[in-house]
């Protein structure tokens, strides 16, 4: 096969059309360049430059093959420049998994702190659920995931780095939404929109045992697995729901959104998740600015 060498050459001479500047502009003497174009072209098979006494012009195949060449010669660039920032800990890519919920509750602004803080570390987002992001992480295919509270696996390790309460997403005309805060209790017997208890387990348990520990039964009228679907139900007038409270982000002009009256503890969590004992520098040097940026969950 060829070499980047006789490529370099080849292109030299292919953009100054000339032996003797291409020479020059490679710090080299003619007759090597001659060589180096001689051996490309006995390697490729064809011939891909005319010359003419002092004139030089590409022949069709050279035409077609420098436009490859030149390929060739910048991703040979971009593969050493990438090697050489996979030393560094500061530079490269992380692939990072997210729920959807994460979209509109931390992972801009923390977006915007990994742009200010490692410029050189590429973000390669993957919006994936809680168990699929954890399985991803056992098959390394994504480095680190922003997860809701999941089940200890051996291989897995994570921290809260967002908190958050519920609130009562309701149909505006709905009489509930004349309060401006909402007790619990109101909820008993009125429609009730939940999550799904497979789908959606850790949200599902989360609403449904502080439900049962008040003494509270909604009537469930739907159950879905995503908090945007949730609430195009609630703005259709189907029923009521308790969500996260970030959600009234999503600014559904149907549903208004009111705080809870006795909801100390009943909070719900972000964390995330990366391997155990897994050893990518650049994860760890964004794991630790998240954790560094998010500390302590406070209630949003």
């Amino acid at each position: 096969m060829f070499q980047l060498t006789q490529l370099r050459c080849f292109v030299a001479v292919a953009t100054e059309l000339h032996f003797g500047r291409a020479a020059a502009s490679l710090n080299m003497t003619q007759p090597p360049l001659t060589r180096q174009i001689q051996l490309l072209e006995h390697e490729v098979g064809v011939l891909l430059l005319e010359r003419a006494g002092g004139s030089v012009r590409l022949t069709p195949a050279g035409e077609v093959f420098l436009r490859e060449a030149e390929d060739i010669l910048r991703r040979s660039q971009a593969a050493t420049l990438a090697a050489r920032r996979a030393m560094r800990a500061d530079a490269g890519s992380v692939t990072m998994g997210f729920i959807p919920a994460a979209s509109f509750t931390m992972l801009p602004q923390l977006l915007a702190t990994v742009r200010a803080q490692l410029p050189d570390v590429q973000v390669m987002l993957r919006e994936m659920q809680t168990a699929d992001q954890i399985e991803a992480i056992g098959a390394d295919r994504i480095e680190l995931g922003i997860v809701r509270p999941f089940a200890p696996r051996s291989f897995t390790e994570s921290a809260a780095i967002f908190r958050e309460p519920f609130a009562l997403a309701i149909p505006a005309e709905h009489s509930l939404a004349q309060l401006e805060s909402i007790p619990l209790v109101a909820l008993e017997a009125q429609a009730f929109i939940e999550f799904c208890p497979s789908e959606s387990r850790y949200l599902y348990e989360l609403v449904a045992g502080r439900l049962r520990a008040e003494g509270v039964a909604p009537e469930v009228v739907q159950t879905l697995s995503h908090t945007h679907s949730i609430l195009s139900l609630v703005n259709a007038g189907v029923g009521v729901a308790l969500v996260p409270h970030s959600a009234h982000r999503l600014r559904y002009a149907g549903v208004v959104f009111r705080p809870l009256q006795d909801a100390n503890g009943f909070d719900v969590e972000l964390h995330l998740a990366w391997r155990r004992g897994g050893r990518h520098g650049v994860a760890d040097t964004l794991r630790t600015l998240i954790q560094q940026a998010y500390p302590a969950p406070a209630r949003q």
